[in-house]
């Protein structure tokens, strides 16, 4: 116990590290008490190394816990109560993520619509079609740093239309 009471700012930190959130800590480090309150274990060699070996084992334990917890409820919101799958609890949830994804790729088809030709035609070729920017050059017939030009140029409309400007 006062290898404890001497190494509980140095447990707290290493606990703290460990999960991310203080008060997690907290609770570790009250479940590391109660756990050599209650351990019966004979004489220990080295405190501080049981401590700490303890400490990271009580991690373990809330890790594989959390993800039990996580794998069960995965799977109980996956079944109705006939054990078949059923649709989502809040299918508006997918409908309005589907109609935004929609919205956004309409307001990008607009905004592709809108670019000038040269620039449309090269941002096209390289982020659509994927061609490096040395083949899309020789294919137009203009050099590097005119396709990397265009590309910008595109870029600059595409982020103005989206975020509410006009191209």
């Amino acid at each position: 116990m006062q290898i404890y009471q001497e190494s509980r700012g140095e447990l707290l930190r290493f606990l703290t590290a460990r999960v991310g959130d203080r008060a997690e800590a907290e609770d570790l480090l009250h479940d590391l008490w109660l756990r050599i309150q209650s351990s019966d274990a004979g004489p220990i060699a080295n405190g501080r190394s049981y401590l700490y070996r303890a400490a990271q084992n009580l991690v373990l334990d809330r890790a594989r816990a959390r993800q039990r917890r996580l794998v069960r409820e995965t799977a109980w919101s996956g079944y109705g109560d006939d054990g078949a799958t059923s649709e989502p609890a809040d299918p508006r949830a997918d409908i309005e993520a589907e109609i935004a994804a929609r919205e956004d790729a309409a307001a990008l088809a607009a905004a592709l619509a809108k670019l000038p030709e040269k620039a449309g035609m090269v941002f096209r070729l390289h982020k659509i079609d994927g061609l490096p920017h040395a083949e899309i050059a020789a294919r137009l017939g203009i050099s590097r740093s005119g396709v990397e030009k265009h590309i910008a140029t595109a870029m600059t409309h595409l982020r103005r239309a989206l975020d509410g400007g006009t191209a």
